[in-house]
């Protein structure tokens, strides 16, 4: 009888975080890089303070 090999990879649920984290990660980098460092955290903050 043949023996099975069990490969146990990743599990689906961190693979998913790792990408939205590096999605986010992304997102922020090109964000900053378009509108400049002192545009992106006065929208950070006031989305922020939106928030509260």
């Amino acid at each position: 009888m043949a023996a099975s090999i069990s490969t146990t990879g990743v599990s689906r649920p961190l693979v998913l975080i790792a990408l939205l984290g590096g999605a986010m990660l992304a997102a922020t980098l090109g964000l900053w890089a378009y509108y400049g460092t002192t545009v992106f955290f006065e929208m950070v903050r006031t989305g922020w303070l939106a928030c509260f």
